[in-house]
């Protein structure tokens, strides 16, 4: 017989990934570049050509077994060297490889941090509007995830419903900035507010309460917002890195846990990470991708044109009368819905090919998510759909 746990997730399936099979379905019958397809977060710019070009010299000057063959259970030794050293010069830390694990992808580095500082019954808690997939990759730990409402006046964090939630189970604070949904950076007032409370309850509870903080858009932050580096500001920080949207590589599955020094049990962290992938089988990334973006650091795609694409859709869904907090980074904005069922919302937008996806599965019944990572000029022309949808369906 198979899983009945897993079986019955068939019935819970991503609302992400539904409304983006719907856009492939649509486009199909009437082209895709005629379906606005906001649903999905995969990154639109391309791959730097230098990243390309490094991929080719290592196919063409590496041996087969350095490219191909397996890396240490920790990640390639010299990568993870790099990739401390690129750390302490940019956010004036001081990693050793030690503190590095390597990971498949910033899900893989969440799995990986969750498992190493948590046990069975502990309590994680996140902030709303997060990430739907938090749901399986805490649960599934044996931990449990509590969700802290959201503070929907500014998506900044809600510290009046925090100090509800957290208690002596409290193993881990997860945390999400840039943030997928509502592409609001967390400010340094806010997050030195947080290790000023963390440290509190640490004393009060006799144990260490660890900032889990998933960092897959860190470069994607618009000018003149305040984005802190989160390990500079709260010791016990785990950072979880992805390469899938600095660099546009989401498919190539890279990145890696980074365990502040000063954090208790650092030089622990990444050993136990190892032994953790033993249980989940999660080995050992790709080591010729390990090998290509400890080639490039410090270089991304054209973040650009997600900045270009946000101001473009904010400014026409102030024109039209939504209320929508105006994000400071990633490629993601989290309007409010012109009615109070997000979900019928999104249903009515299908009818002019516009695919939006509904809040209530990030925590946020009532709003919506869309994701303009496309290009420019299919922003624009969405645009008119937009004003069609609102006006048929809200203003007649």
């Amino acid at each position: 017989m198979v899983s009945q746990d897993y079986k019955s997730m068939l019935n819970g399936k991503s609302v992400i990934r539904e409304m983006s099979a719907w856009a492939t379905k649509r486009g199909a019958e009437i082209g895709y570049e005629n379906v606005f397809d906001y649903s999905l977060g995969n990154p639109s710019v391309a791959v730097p050509q230098e990243f390309t070009d490094k991929m080719i010299e290592l196919l063409q000057t590496k041996s087969p077994m350095e490219l191909h063959g397996y890396s240490q259970s920790q990640g390639i030794p010299a990568v993870r060297a790099k990739l401390a050293e690129y750390l302490n010069k940019t956010y004036g830390m001081n990693y050793t490889a030690e503190h590095i694990f390597m990971t498949t992808g910033a899900a893989g580095a969440v799995a990986h941090a969750t498992r190493a500082v948590t046990k069975p019954g502990d309590e994680v808690i996140t902030f709303a509007p997060y990430f739907p997939e938090y749901q399986q990759y805490i649960n599934r730990t044996g931990a449990v995830l509590k969700v802290v409402a959201a503070d929907t006046e500014r998506f900044q964090i809600n510290f009046e419903e925090l100090e509800k939630t957290i208690n002596e189970k409290t193993a881990a604070i997860l945390i999400n900035t840039p943030n997928n949904p509502s592409g609001i950076v967390y400010s340094t007032e806010t997050l030195e507010k947080l290790a000023a409370l963390l440290h509190a309850k640490q004393e009060e509870y006799g144990h260490v309460i660890f900032i889990i903080s998933d960092e897959p858009y860190r470069e994607i932050v618009f000018d003149g917002v305040d984005a802190p580096y989160v390990s500079k500001l709260y010791d016990n920080t785990l950072s979880c890195y992805s390469y899938s949207k600095s660099l546009s590589l989401p498919g190539e599955r890279i990145g890696y846990v980074a365990a502040n020094p000063k954090c208790t049990d650092a030089e622990l962290i990444s050993v136990i990470c190892s032994q953790i992938s033993r249980g989940i089988g999660h080995n050992c990334p790709p080591s010729i991708i390990q090998i290509a973006v400890a080639e490039v650091l410090g270089l991304t795609a054209d973040l650009g044109v997600y900045e270009t694409n946000m101001k473009l859709i904010y400014d026409e869904l102030v024109k039209l009368g939504f209320t929508c907090v105006k994000p400071g980074g990633t490629f993601y904005i989290f309007p409010k819905a012109l009615e109070e069922d997000s979900v019928a919302f999104c249903q009515k937008a299908l009818k002019y090919d516009l695919v939006l996806v509904p809040g209530d599965s990030f925590g946020c019944p009532g709003f919506f998510r869309m994701a303009y990572c496309i290009e420019t000029e299919k922003v624009e022309r969405s645009l008119a759909a937009l004003r069609k949808f609102v006006e048929a369906e809200y203003k007649a």
